[in-house]
Parts: C-alpha cells; sequence; structure tokens
C-alpha cells in the first residue's frame, strides 16, 4: 500500500543536514555582523551599508566549502564596494579569511588563484585603505592607552599592520596545505584499493590455476585408471574364453593361475595410479616385455620387432610410452582376430642421438568390424592427449586390407641413457 504524499519523510527528497554545519556558522557570523552593522550605523548616523556587508560576510562564509567560487565572487564585491563607495572597514569581514582558506582546499585550480589574489586586495582595502581602523576598534580602543599608542606610535601600528597581514594572508597556504596532504592520502588510499585488488585478482587467478591443475590430475587419474583396467580386463577376458575349451585339467589350471596373476597386477598397476606413484624398480625394457608376456599370457601370438639401440627414456616420456602401448594392445585384443598375430614394432633413433620413438601395433580386424576400432573413439583420443602433453603424436591408418595401424612417436633426448 503506498503512504500518503503528506507523510513522506522531505528528509528523503531533500537532506539538510549536511549544509548543517555552514549554516550555524553563518548564523553566528550574521549575529556578529548584524550587531556590529548596528553599531556602525548608530555611530556614523543612519548608514546602512554595514548591514549589507555583514549579510555579504555570512553567506560568502556558508559557501566558502560547498561553492568556493561564489564565496570569492562576494568577497570581491565587498572589495569593490570599499574602493568605490568607501563603506566602512567592518571586524567581521576579518571572517572572509575562512573564504581563502576554502578556496585554496576545495576549489578547483582556477579558484585556488583568485583565491591568491584575493589576499592582497583585503591587505589594500584593510590596511591602505582604512589604515586598520573601524568604527567598532574605535569604540573599544579609542579613549584607553592601547589606543593612544597605536595612533601616535606609527612602530606600534606597523606591528599591528603585520599582525593583522598575518591574519589575512596565513589562511591561503594554510588551506593550500591541508588540501595537498588530503591529496596525498586519498592517493594513498587509491593505491592500497588498487593494490587490494591486484591482489585479490591474484588470489582468483591462483585459484583458478589450481583448480584447472586439480582437473589436469582428474583427467590424468581417471586415463590412467582406464587404460589399466582396460587393459587387464581385456587380457583376463581373452583368457577366460580360451579356458573354457580347455579340456586338460593342468592347462585350465594354467589358465586360471594367469587370470589371477594378470588380476593382481592390475590391482598392483591401479594402487600405483591411485597414489601417484610410478613403478622405478623396473626399467623400460622390464615393463614393455612384462605388457607382451601379459598379452601373450591370453592366448595371443604377438610378433616383436625392435629397430635400433633401446634406451632409457625420461621419466615423462616412459610412462606415455608405456600407457600408450598398454592401450593399444588393449584395442589389439578387443578388436582384433584371434587367429592372427598382433605386430609390435619399435623404432629407435640412430646413433644415440635426439629424434623419436616410434612404437607401432598393428591388427587384423574381425570381419564384423571393419574398421578396426569401432567402439575404441576415447582410447584414441586419450593417446592423441598424452602424446601430445610431451610434444609426441598418434597416427591411425585404417587400410583396405582388414588392417588396423596405430603409430605413436615418443621424444627421445639425445644422449639418454
Amino acid at each position: 500500500m503506498t503512504r500518503p504524499a503528506y507523510l513522506e519523510d522531505p528528509m528523503t527528497e531533500t537532506d539538510w543536514r549536511p549544509w548543517l554545519p555552514e549554516a550555524i556558522t553563518a548564523i553566528v557570523v550574521l549575529a556578529f555582523g548584524l550587531t556590529e552593522a548596528l553599531v556602525t550605523w548608530a555611530v556614523t548616523g543612519g548608514n546602512l551599508v554595514g548591514f549589507a556587508q555583514a549579510v555579504t560576510v555570512a553567506f560568502a562564509v556558508a559557501l566558502c566549502r560547498r561553492a568556493p567560487e561564489a564565496a570569492l565572487g562576494l568577497v570581491w564585491g565587498l572589495g569593490l564596494l570599499h574602493v568605490l563607495f568607501g563603506a566602512p572597514l567592518m571586524l567581521i569581514e576579518f571572517a572572509l579569511t575562512a573564504v581563502f582558506y576554502g578556496g585554496a582546499r576545495w576549489g578547483r585550480p582556477p579558484t585556488v588563484v583568485m583565491s591568491a589574489l584575493s589576499v592582497p586586495l583585503a591587505v589594500v582595502v584593510a590596511f591602505v585603505l582604512h589604515d586598520g581602523n573601524t568604527v567598532s576598534l574605535h569604540l573599544l580602543l579609542g579613549g584607553s592607552r592601547l589606543g593612544v599608542l597605536i595612533r601616535e606610535e606609527s612602530t606600534l601600528r606597523l606591528a599591528m599592520a603585520l599582525i593583522g597581514l598575518l591574519v589575512v594572508a596565513a589562511p591561503w597556504p594554510a588551506g593550500l596545505l591541508v588540501r595537498s596532504l588530503e591529496r596525498a592520502s586519498t592517493s594513498r588510499t587509491a593505491m592500497l584499493a588498487a593494490e587490494e585488488v591486484a591482489a585479490g585478482a591474484r588470489r582468483e587467478t591462483e585459484h583458478a590455476h589450481e583448480i584447472a591443475h586439480l582437473r589436469d590430475q582428474q583427467t590424468r587419474l581417471a586415463r590412467d585408471v582406464h587404460d589399466v583396467v582396460g587393459h587387464s580386463l581385456a587380457v583376463i577376458l581373452a583368457q577366460a574364453e580360451s579356458g573354457q575349451y580347455l579340456d586338460d585339467t593342468e592347462r585350465l589350471k594354467k589358465v586360471l593361475q594367469t587370470i589371477a596373476t594378470s588380476a593382481r597386477s592390475s590391482l598392483r598397476d591401479v594402487r600405483q595410479v591411485l597414489s601417484s606413484t610410478q613403478d622405478t624398480g623396473r626399467g623400460d625394457a622390464d615393463r614393455f616385455e612384462g605388457l607382451i608376456a601379459g598379452v601373450r599370457s591370453g592366448g595371443h601370438e604377438i610378433v616383436v620387432t625392435e629397430l635400433g639401440a633401446p634406451r632409457q627414456l625420461l621419466p615423462d616420456a616412459a610412462e606415455v610410452a608405456y600407457r600408450v602401448l598398454q592401450e593399444m594392445l588393449t584395442n589389439a585384443i578387443k578388436h582384433g582376430r584371434r587367429d592372427r598375430p598382433i605386430t609390435v614394432e619399435r623404432g629407435w633413433p640412430p646413433g644415440g642421438g635426439a629424434g623419436v620413438l616410434r612404437i607401432e601395433v598393428t591388427n587384423t580386424t574381425e570381419p564384423a568390424d571393419p574398421a578396426g576400432t569401432a567402439n575404441a573413439g576415447r582410447g584414441l583420443d586419450g593417446m592423441r592427449r598424452r602424446l601430445e602433453a610431451i610434444g609426441g603424436r598418434l597416427d591411425v591408418r585404417r587400410p583396405e586390407s582388414a588392417t588396423f595401424t596405430a603409430a605413436a612417436f615418443v621424444p627421445v633426448r639425445g644422449g639418454a641413457g
């Protein structure tokens, strides 16, 4: 339900509270100014200019912070009033020093310059045109000993003029100093805020990098588990299928023993993957021979060819070569014909220099799967990613001769041994 307009709080539309300090100051200045103007009017016999001066000073002091340009305009108007019409000097006009301070502290650059020029204007009016005398000061000191000394002693009069000059001129450099300190503080605050924003951005970037790193680790872990489990299950499945046709008890026991060995090897590999450790107890050749032996134990014939002198690979390259060969053999077992041999060829760079290790696996496909890897798309993608991570590549060939060939190229550094 909407509230009636007359019940709305006027403070929500026009809030005058920020102006309260200036309003109170203006009222106090106006009260003193009108009092002095009344005294001046009584002494000078009907001169009402003092009332206009009091009101002008009160408005100028009230605007010195919010509108320093307008306040300076009122100061220059008072100066012209003194120069052109000989208006008497009033003590309340020394409150205009607040305008000089406000122009230097809160004004724009042109206002700062104009407030600086207003200081000599005030000095000329107060101490040259009026010799620093006001009606109020004359009434207070006229008959006293101090008043007589001021009129008769030029040195004392000069000292009083210098003191008055300092009173008039000091607020302007004070405002400029405070302005500079505020700017320095603001700049420092802005710099600290910018540093905090930059630090927050760095933290967010580091957090994003950590998340990306964790995702990469999860992807690598999933890929490793896929390779290990997929290869082991393929070998076990091949052994189990061959064992169901055996009538010889001894041969059947041997097949079951091989299945158990493959399962234990798979469990060991999975534990190593989950604990982020590598099998450092065996060399590349031992791991290679272990893969070949595991596939042969399942009844598959494998023809292995080694070209060039084998050597020890760097840990990352060795792990990738092992996992890629494992996935290649898994695909060959799953999609290849059991009555045809699987050929594995490793070609090392000549002369022990830098180059690539070529690992090539070829198998004859089943008639129902002429492409050779109809269901191996994810495995091929995993091999490509592994090889690309170390600067290698994967080539897949599906010729019309019902064979499937996968060739991996693993970078080899010169002198690795």
